[in-house]
């Protein structure tokens, strides 16, 4: 934790203003012939899948095409649909998106893959072959091979269709030649050995692009073009990993879709291994093969559709609570057997499966997710605790830096964050600085209020999972920056009370010092100098009745004077008319040397403390004679009243008020300051129709 007060102006974080230009959405719709390609390639993948299951419906369960083909290709082709179609979604959205037009070459490519399986299966016969099926075993067995490469490129250029800059973008275009180089190989390996198709019939060739010279080498050719396809397509996943640590903001949780199709994925594999699902295998290829791209689609498209960071804490703990009661099954299966000496039936198989989830998944599911969300996100899911700690701490910490410390512990520690920094202004431009953690190259920075105004400012990481806030997020935080904004409040009353205590001692010094230079300097020679008289006047007396009468007259107008002198130094401290006349009467008197008509509205039995009379009366002299002077005013109106043990004075003329682009002097300044002193305040405003309105408010009780 580093304590620093600093004074000057502080720089910020990365949070900035930018001017960004705003498109019109019917600017950014496809026309021309980018509108037909983005909806004729989701209709052909479409169109496709009820093709591909006639044929499939109508081929013969045995048989060449059989053997070849595998099985139907109806699947396949509605994994390419099902590709269009988001594809699409993207291009109508943004039609210059390039990861929408290689999805849509993908979403083509598993189509045409699957309606070639469909048609080998219903046209490969012992007897003959239906027409093009040269091209449709090619494109099968051949130039499938590219599926791998165009998933590849697709994650490469995810989510700004473009590779990543600098030395990972020409990287990235050599693991692209490196796949193209991959699938080529498998285009012209011969067709020999265990790759050759039996029992073709005539006319069909299964290798067109071969080349004879590769005889003999089919296999060190396939194993350079698998070494390159795998290499690129590491590549591809490590260049995603490169992409989530570069990104921010919007951008990473683009990338964090992304990575929960990869959890989903995953846990849908182990899912459909461990339990032997029913066409499992078929299962697993559409999530791996849909899920992505459908990811993908919705970072693009509505990257806000829900809360990632909380779907991915979700995803992960539901697909951990998974391998867990997986493990176990197997674990207490494994003991049973082994205890029972014989294999369990299918009835208790069944019921230890169902004991055991019931015994782990609620408790097990619990803690997991309360341990993923403190792992990933802190103790922002305790917002009680999180509030109510640092109160504590607060309520048992005086010392303003450490209170401002345990509020930059207390949102580390909520936030999962690394660094906090709580900023108090202080005056004089001074700022009172508490760090927790060291301060990465990008902040963003929070605003403290109290009452509306600034006082001080939260920073905060602007990159990170955990400096992603929820609405649920914002508003712990908002708790959180309520508590420091009273710590911040409290360190500038603290403040601002020592440097009163600072003022009023000074100030009683000066007042004690100009009293006695007063007396010293002025009363003290002048009654010296009328004691020598008075005794120069004793001894003069009888030998010269007439001088001694001349002094005595010169020793009475020194007297008067000293009495001058002793009035206005009582005056100085309190104003005499406030003890003949009281308040109302002093003001009344006033307004009788007033050039300007001026109407007293005041209770005559008004009794107030010593302090709030003083200051009232001041006031408004000052505000009186600022009329007198400077309004140019034909009248004025002065209103006495108390109200909620509070003293309002209000001084209106109907001059020719203040402008708005006039800075306060010094008569203006005092009239605040002398509110201020005993807690109080002034407003000084010009109303449209013109005059002046000085209005203060006094409380008569000393706050606590």
């Amino acid at each position: 934790m580093k304590h620093t007060n600093s004074a000057g102006p502080h720089r910020g974080g990365a949070d900035r203003l930018h001017n960004v230009p705003v498109q019109d959405p019917a600017e950014t719709r496809p026309r021309g012939p980018r509108a037909v390609a983005a909806l004729v390639v989701p209709v052909l993948c479409v169109a496709m899948v009820p093709i591909a299951f006639w044929l499939d419906m109508g081929a013969p369960t045995s048989g060449p095409g059989y053997d070849v083909a595998g099985g139907p290709g109806w699947p396949w082709t509605l994994i390419g649909a099902l590709l269009g179609v988001l594809a699409s979604v993207i291009l109508v959205r943004e039609p210059r998106q390039r990861v929408g037009w290689v999805l849509a070459g993908s979403g083509l490519f598993w189509a045409l893959d699957g309606l070639s399986q469909s048609y080998i299966l219903s046209g490969l016969r012992e007897t003959g072959a239906w027409p093009g099926m040269t091209f449709a075993l090619w494109f099968l067995n051949r130039f499938g091979s590219y599926l791998t490469s165009v998933t590849a490129v697709l994650v490469m250029i995810f989510p700004t269709g473009r590779f990543l800059p600098g030395r990972w973008g020409t990287a990235s275009w050599v693991a692209t030649v490196a796949m193209a180089v991959s699938g080529l190989c498998f285009l012209v390996i011969p067709a020999e050995g265990d790759r050759a198709i039996p029992g073709l019939p005539a006319g069909v060739d299964e290798d067109p692009t071969s080349i004879t010279a590769l005889s003999g080498h089919g296999d060190q050719v396939a194993t350079i073009g698998l070494a390159l396809g795998v290499t690129g397509f590491f590549f591809a996943l490590l260049t995603v990993v490169v992409r989530y640590r570069r990104s921010a903001g919007l951008d990473r949780d683009r990338m964090r879709w992304l990575l929960w199709s990869v959890v989903v994925v995953v846990a849908v594999s182990v899912g459909t291994l461990a339990f032997s699902v029913p066409e499992g295998d078929f299962i697993g290829a559409i999530v791996a093969s849909v899920v992505p791209p459908m990811a993908m689609t919705i970072a693009i498209v509505r990257p806000t559709l829900v809360s990632i960071q909380d779907l991915l804490a979700r995803t992960s703990v539901l697909a951990a609570v998974f391998a867990v009661l997986v493990a176990a099954d197997a674990l207490v299966l494994g003991l049973f057997t082994l205890l029972l000496d014989d294999e369990l039936t299918r009835a208790q198989v069944v019921g230890v499966v169902l004991v055991v989830c019931v015994v782990l998944y609620g408790p097990l599911r619990q803690r997991l997710s309360a341990g993923v969300r403190r792992v990933m996100l802190g103790e922002r899911g305790n917002r009680y605790d999180a509030v109510a700690g640092l109160a504590s701490t607060l309520e048992n910490t005086d010392d303003t830096v450490e209170q401002l410390a345990a509020v930059a512990r207390a949102v580390a520690s909520a936030f999962a964050v690394p660094f906090v920094s709580v900023e108090v202004d202080r005056g004089h431009g001074e700022r009172l600085v508490t760090t927790f953690g060291e301060r990465p190259a990008e902040v963003r920075t929070l605003p403290i209020t109290w009452r509306e105004t600034t006082i001080g400012r939260l920073v905060l990481p602007a990159k990170g999972l955990r400096s992603r806030l929820s609405v649920r997020d914002e508003e712990l935080l908002g708790d959180l920056v309520r508590q420091a904004a009273t710590a911040a409040r409290t360190s500038q009353l603290a403040e601002e009370v020592q440097h009163s205590r600072e003022r009023l001692v000074t100030a009683r010094e000066e007042e004690r010092r100009r009293i006695r230079r007063d007396l010293h300097d002025g009363f003290g020679p002048a009654l010296s100098g009328i004691v020598f008289q008075l005794e120069a006047a004793r001894m003069t007396v009888e030998r010269d009745p007439a001088l001694a009468r001349t002094q005595l007259e010169t020793v009475s107008s020194q007297v008067q004077e000293v009495v001058a002198d002793v009035r206005r130094l009582v005056h100085d401290l309190r104003p005499p008319a406030l003890d003949d006349r009281g308040l109302v009467g002093a003001l009344r008197q006033q307004a009788e040397h007033l050039a300007v008509p001026l109407d007293v509205t005041a209770p005559e039995d008004l009794r107030l403390p010593a302090a709030v009379e003083v200051a009232a009366y001041r006031i408004a002299g000052e505000a009186l004679t600022n009329v007198a002077r400077h309004a140019d005013a034909n009248g004025a109106r002065l209103l006495l009243e108390t109200a909620d043990d509070t003293l309002v004075l209000e001084v209106v003329d109907d001059g020719r008020g203040i402008p708005v682009d006039r800075a306060a002097g010094v008569g203006l300044a005092s009239l605040r300051e002398r509110a201020a002193e005993l807690g109080g305040t002034t407003t000084i405003s010009s109303p449209p129709g013109g005059g002046t309105v000085v209005r203060a408010r006094l409380p008569l009780r000393s706050p606590a």
